[in-house]
């Protein structure tokens, strides 16, 4: 079947990026050969019957190596096809028989000799080719001069013009010799789909060039290839001439796809999707995936593409730790994205997590419950496993493994194992799942703890409380203490010179001194816990040391407001494994609905990045400061009412200015823009 001249047309544009491609011209095969040899093609085709191996009594010419390359045969001037040209080396194997008869006169040597030299090499090289539904043989006949012979060295080359083809077809070709004196030769090809097109990379950027002849007029088309469903346009223009669509690496996932077609009635319409196999498209599409859940009992896994993933629920004990995984006894289930799903539970907790893991790594953690029922308990996770003839275990979920009940092991659970036991058989443990194979029940530990450690508060209070006493006697101390107020920072990811940034911040604020947490500095717990569980510990212990969340506000951190606050779907390659902004947002946003945030939050951004107007209204229930302009309203509200003289809070803006305003001028190099051409994160430039 003639390829599209649209097609072939692309192949031989302007771009200096694709390498047009050779055009032949008329409809019969032909064949050449180089310099020192001579070489005849047969008319037609011949039958492809290779035969049996047969020993030489001479030397004689083999086939050594197979090349091809890509050309275009052209009836006319816009009618041409794709064809597949042949390059067959050649070798001379085996060597002249010598004379055994010495006494042979001299006459007779040199008029064989002479007979000798005006000989030659002839071979028959068969070329077999295959492209379904396509099969042919052709037979070239090729001699060379004995005296060019040299036993075991190449003698050159002969060159086929040329095998027809359909693009994005896979070839094989094989050669030998008739008769044949050794295996042989085959090579398989996949041509390309789009000669045309051109994936390029560009730094962070990914260039699609097309080269397009320039009164060619086409229609384009990213899509989303899922699926499930139809596909998901993603961008589309009709355009002319020679175009480089340039695409952030953010944006790649492997089904993004490219559709091609001329502007004209009935087009036919070229799909290619380049990324499947690319590891950054990979990577991006475990970023853009997320969690949802949709009632008390059903989530959605989003995400652009299919995922060949396993979900599992697992347990997230209060404090420092892994989530543990519930398998067994509860299964493990396939992924199915853009669907919702069900999980057999009788009842949720808080500390019931997801994860979604692909092969053995895990890609996923989201505690979907935490948000609707607060944060993590100190409850027990009660196993029951059951057997055949009604044989049951009981064993506590704790870090180092499931402990039976009762054991005389060392743990907490084997400690207040009659205690669980007991409870447990009282109704005190909340049943969250139940089966044939087992169930699990939470069992809460508050008023164990409260036993305890009663007389350990006792002291407690009695020692604050002469603590309270030395302070009150000298008020110098408790404004310094007051200075060390704590402090939690969160950031959106929006790059490395804003990181710098934060880090900058970050550590003039420490040396006030104020006790700052910020994710830049807990990147092993970020790893060990997940982004949220972190904020959840970080928050809860800053809020109940009276301290105060500062966010700080970036386009990329208002952006992520915005979708929250819209329900909209996320930004390709919007967050990292390590974005605690993108995961606190859950917990944030309740306090601010709820009017709980006075007192506990501030907000801050950057001059000449971020302007506060740019920073949504709902987050502007708290003071918004702009740094370092602002910096002395801004230390007075992290130090909170026992904020020192206005003069000294002046001396220390002075100098966490003198801190900050290196990173800030770095941080606008690195974004390629001078501070006053910066923008207000009023929107985002779409590089498409």
């Amino acid at each position: 079947m003639p390829v599209p001249w649209f097609l072939l047309s692309l192949a031989l544009g302007r771009s200096p990026m694709v390498v047009s491609l050779e055009r032949l011209v008329g409809l019969q095969d032909a064949a050449r050969c180089s310099p020192g040899l001579s070489c005849h093609l047969w008319d037609g085709d011949v039958l492809c019957l290779p035969g049996s191996i047969v020993s030489a009594s001479g030397p004689v010419l083999v086939p050594t190596r197979l090349r091809t390359e890509l050309v275009l045969r052209c009836y006319q001037e816009t009618d041409c096809d794709l064809c597949v040209r042949v390059v067959v080396h050649l070798a001379v194997h085996g060597h002249w028989e010598e004379h055994e008869d010495e006494g042979e006169s001299a006459g007779a040597v040199g008029l064989e000799l002479e007979e000798f030299r005006n000989a030659s090499l002839q071979a028959q090289v068969v070329l077999s080719f295959q492209a379904y539904p396509t099969a042919r043989c052709v037979l070239l006949e090729v001699q060379v001069p004995a005296v060019l012979v040299q036993p075991g060295q190449s003698v050159g080359s002969v060159v086929f013009d040329c095998f027809e083809a359909a693009l994005g077809a896979e070839v094989r070709i094989w050669s030998y010799t008739q008769p044949r004196y050794q295996k042989e030769l085959n090579l398989t090809q996949q041509l390309p789909a789009l000669p045309w097109l051109n994936v390029s990379a560009d730094g962070d950027d990914v260039c699609l060039v097309l080269d397009v002849s320039e009164e060619q007029h086409f229609g384009l088309l990213l899509y989303w290839n899922q699926v499930q469903g139809p596909i998901k346009p993603r961008w589309h223009r009709n355009l002319t001439g020679p175009q480089t669509i340039t695409l952030n690496h953010t944006d790649l996932v492997p089904c993004l796809c490219i559709q091609v077609w001329p502007l004209e009635p009935d087009a036919v319409r070229t799909n290619f999707c380049p990324f499947r196999e690319d590891p950054r498209a990979h990577q991006n599409l475990w970023h853009q995936a997320r969690l949802r859940l949709l009632s008390p009992q059903s989530w959605q896994l989003d995400a652009p593409c299919s995922l060949p993933a396993e979900v599992v629920l697992c347990w997230q004990a209060l404090g420092s730790g892994p989530c543990q995984p519930l398998v067994p006894p509860l299964p493990r289930e396939n992924v199915t994205v853009n669907k919702a799903q069900e999980f057999p539970l009788l009842k949720v907790h808080p500390n019931l997590c997801v994860q979604v893991n692909s092969g053995e790594k895990l890609q996923l953690q989201e505690c979907l419950w935490a948000e609707s029922l607060g944060s993590f308990k100190d409850d027990m996770l009660l196993v029951e496993t059951r057997g055949p003839h009604d044989n049951r275990s009981l064993c506590a979920l704790e870090p180092s493994g499931c402990t039976p009940l009762p054991s005389r092991a060392s743990t907490r659970a084997a400690r207040l194992g009659q205690q669980l036991l007991q409870d447990l058989h009282s109704g005190q443990c909340l049943q969250l799942w139940d089966d044939d194979l087992g169930a699990l029940w939470a069992c809460p530990m508050d008023k164990y703890i409260h036993k305890r450690w009663a007389l350990g508060w006792l002291a407690c209070l009695l020692f604050a409380a002469m603590l309270f006493f030395l302070l009150l006697l000298k008020k110098d101390h408790v404004k310094a203490a007051a200075s060390g107020r704590s402090a939690l920072l969160l950031h959106s990811a929006d790059g490395a010179g804003f990181e710098r940034l934060v880090g900058a911040l970050a550590s003039a604020l420490c040396r006030l001194p104020l006790r700052v947490a910020v994710d830049l500095w807990s990147r092993r717990e970020l790893s060990a816990q997940g982004p949220l569980a972190w904020f959840h510990a970080q928050r809860r212990q800053t809020l109940q040391e009276g301290g105060v969340v500062v966010l700080l506000f970036s386009p990329g951190a208002v952006a992520l407001c915005h979708e929250w606050l819209q329900d909209g779907a996320p930004a390709p390659g919007a967050h990292c494994p390590h974005d605690a902004f993108a995961a606190s947002l859950s917990c944030v946003l309740p306090d601010f609905l709820q009017g709980r945030a006075h007192g506990r939050y501030i907000g801050a951004c950057f001059d000449g990045l971020l302007h506060p107007d740019a920073v949504p209204a709902l987050f502007r229930a708290v003071p918004v400061f702009s740094l370092p302009s602002q910096l002395p309203d801004f230390l007075g509200a992290l130090q909170g009412p026992g904020a020192s003289s206005p003069g000294l809070l002046g001396k220390r803006a002075e100098q966490v200015s003198r801190a900050l305003q290196p990173a800030l001028d770095n941080c606008f190099l690195s974004l390629g823009s001078p501070r006053e051409g910066r923008g207000t994160g009023h929107g985002a430039e779409d590089r498409t």
